[in-house]
């Protein structure tokens, strides 16, 4: 389907909006050198990439959309204050995916508006760096990455963790072969979280785009908490902790696994051959519809056979292994923890061995995809290798929790052997007009 017959967009209408856009560019840097940036998201996680983004010299924040206009101020200062020019400000994103002039777009929105925005702008051609998990579900996972293959674009997930010198000194450590024969890997979310309660419905805030807010999703009254802040916990809109939290520790799990793989000679890890999650909503009474307790074991056959096993318990009060969420790989003569400011590496009888500090900042991460903008090499989280996969993690657990059984995988075709219940569960039953998810 033909992106601009779709949204019927006219020519006139895109002049303007690449002129006013044009108004904003400021004199960081030489014009040749700059990377003119759209941001799709003000407020939350999209208002600290704006302010990362904007801070950087390399980088011209020309335009920043969001159909809640309370949001817009403080986005709009921090980059003026950062680039001492004001960007263009509007409701409709669109309108940042067809100015020609844009490079890159940056998609800080709730997990259901990952995809769409991404197709569209690697169809447009631009590059993208979008939040995790990669999209609302497999299916548009999938679909973000044939985009992006088809396109020769740049997607970089937000996984910062992975730009870090703290992931990137413990994947050396475990590559080197400082924990001999690695088997198995876990991950783990255990920080206390509130209750959302059963509020009412009520009318959407007068500044609030609501049926845009809603996209593809059903067509519901507004609720506070299925809004800021609280969409993650529904089905509609989002991933629950898995994809909002998980899908950090699993990544580096399965990063430390991989190098493992490497240190002992074998294939690297691929995707699990099945999912079995367990658990439920047990401890909060209120609106939310993800489990709150979750036990998740993935399990990777084939010659060289690994496990990889995640818990959430975002009820409690305590962490485990000195962390509240963190990942270990454990070896036959050591283990790794790796936290969000270090890791440590125990021995025989729990001896501390060795122990580096570190931190979770997303500037080298934002830094690394403007790289790799330029050199067109894979960032430290390139969708399809890294992203993609780590996101497929979350989905399938969400999915065997959601049915109470296991999941057996075909990495190959994406989908669930002998399982049509699971498989329609890819995708939503209905994309809510406009928003159906652009054909590749």
């Amino acid at each position: 389907m033909d992106r601009r017959s779709f949204f019927g967009h006219s020519t006139g209408r895109l002049t303007m909006v690449a002129g006013a856009l044009s108004a904003a560019q400021t004199a960081k840097a030489a014009a040749s050198e700059r990377l003119r940036v759209g941001c799709i998201g003000a407020g939350g996680r999209a208002l600290r990439l704006i302010t990362v983004f904007s801070a950087n010299p390399a980088v011209e924040i020309v335009g920043i959309a969001d159909v809640d206009s309370r949001k817009l101020p403080e986005a709009l200062a921090v980059v003026e204050r950062n680039q001492g020019k004001r960007p263009a400000a509007m409701s409709d994103f669109r309108r940042l995916i067809d100015d020609p002039t844009i490079d890159a777009i940056v998609v800080g929105t709730p997990d259901h508006w990952h995809a769409i925005p991404t197709i569209l702008a690697c169809q447009s051609g631009k590059d993208v760096y979008v939040e995790k998990p990669d999209g609302h579900n497999l299916v548009e996972g999938q679909r973000m990455v044939a985009a992006m293959r088809k396109h020769g674009r740049i997607v970089q997930m937000g996984s910062q963790h992975r730009s870090t010198e703290r992931l990137q000194s413990a994947m050396r450590f475990v590559r080197e072969g400082g924990l001999g024969k690695c088997l198995l890997a876990r991950a783990w979310e255990s920080t206390r979280q509130g209750s959302i309660g059963f509020p009412a419905d009520s009318p959407a805030p007068p500044e609030v785009d609501y049926d845009m807010w809603l996209g593809a999703a059903p067509l519901r009254p507004f609720n506070i908490r299925r809004f800021h802040g609280n969409w993650r916990w529904f089905y509609d809109y989002g991933t629950g902790d898995l994809g909002n939290d998980g899908v950090h520790r699993l990544d580096m799990a399965v990063a430390l696994l991989n190098e493992a793989c490497l240190a002992q000679g074998e294939p690297p890890l691929g995707l699990p051959t099945s999912i079995a999650s367990s658990g439920g909503k047990w401890y909060f009474d209120d609106m939310q519809e993800f489990p709150d307790t979750l036990q998740v074991n993935y399990n990777y056959g084939g010659p060289a056979p690994k496990f990889l096993t995640y818990e959430m318990r975002i009820w409690a009060p305590y962490g485990f292994e000195g962390e509240g969420e963190a990942a270990a790989i454990y070896g036959d003569q050591a283990y790794l923890v790796i936290g969000n400011n270090r890791w440590r590496v125990y021995g025989p009888k729990n001896v501390l061995i060795k122990e580096v500090a570190g931190d979770s900042d997303e500037t080298p991460h934002v830094q690394n995809f403007i790289d790799c903008v330029k050199s067109r090499q894979r960032p430290a989280c390139d969708l399809e290798t890294v992203g993609h996969p780590a996101s497929i993690l979350c989905h399938a657990g969400n999915l065997s929790a959601r049915l109470g059984r296991q999941l057996f995988f075909d990495a190959a075709t994406e989908t669930f052997r002998d399982d049509p219940e699971a498989n329609a569960l890819r995708t939503r039953p209905e994309y809510r007009k406009p928003w159906v998810l652009p054909e590749v």
